[in-house]
């Protein structure tokens, strides 16, 4: 757009932190039948009140929410993003909200904005160059000096073999650990962080380990919550029933009672 072309220089760093390095949630959309990225304005307020923008040069410092909000405003008549009103939630996931772009431009936490901005495109287009030159390089594999070709056999030679010995190494653990189990239970596995999520250097520590599962929840504290509570209950009982006792056996023999009232 025009009104970004001439944005000043800080507008412009602003907008490619909150872009490219903010780490701000974005949300897909639909703009004009076409998918556009939308955020909330407290998440802007929150990027730039962060540690991360205060290191930033030559910006617009800012210290309270008032300010995040002032210099973001400042922001929307360069068209980098606008405000926008999000239609009802579709019933499928998949689907994105419809986004119509809203007339009263001004920025407010609460409100949604809807970039028109892709930040910066060098990084984009040096991938699009690389990808060219390595596809322009494996057509003229034939052409290439042979010293060349020869350290591209070499190479994949090499990592072909790093792959193969990872397969063996895979099934030899496989082989030692089945039988492990059947002569020393619960078995032993040989480089247990071996395709664990782990650097290169870890994944062959420890040397071997045992192959103990995950303990499981007893279930004896309930149990013995449970005997707890019905011996309570029945040392409850307890004295109403010694309590009552005697009077069961006084009236059981009524003649005692007789002889005493005529002494």
């Amino acid at each position: 757009m025009d009104r970004q072309v001439h944005a000043p220089p800080e507008a412009r760093r602003v907008v490619d932190f909150l872009r490219t390095k903010a780490g701000m949630k974005v949300r897909p959309g639909v703009l004009n039948g076409q998918r556009a990225d939308y955020f909330k304005g407290s998440a802007a307020i929150k990027a730039v009140l962060s540690p991360e923008y205060a290191k930033l040069r030559n910006v617009p410092k800012v210290t309270t929410e008032e300010e995040a909000e002032k210099m973001l405003h400042n922001l929307l008549p360069y068209a980098f993003f606008l405000r926008v009103e999000r239609g009802e939630k579709p019933a499928r996931k998949e689907e994105r909200r419809a986004l119509q772009v809203n007339q009263m431009q001004l920025f407010e936490k609460d409100m949604y904005y809807a970039w028109f901005y892709e930040g910066q495109q060098l990084m984009m287009k040096l991938a699009g160059l690389g990808m060219v030159a390595l596809m322009l390089a494996a057509v003229m594999f034939p052409l290439w000096p042979r010293f060349m070709r020869l350290g591209v056999w070499y190479l994949s030679m090499g990592v072909l073999c790093l792959f193969g010995l990872l397969m063996v190494l895979a099934v030899v653990r496989l082989l030692f650990w089945t039988i492990s189990i059947v002569v020393l239970p619960p078995g032993i596995w040989i480089f247990p962080n071996l395709f664990a999520d782990v650097g290169v250097v870890e994944s062959f520590i420890p040397l071997w380990a045992w192959d103990v599962a995950a303990p499981k929840p007893k279930a004896k504290k309930a149990k013995k919550a449970k005997k707890t509570k019905r011996d309570a209950g029945d040392a409850g009982d307890a004295p109403g029933d010694a309590a009552a006792a005697p009077a069961g056996a006084a009236a059981a023999d009524p003649s005692a009672a007789s002889i005493t009232d005529l002494n």
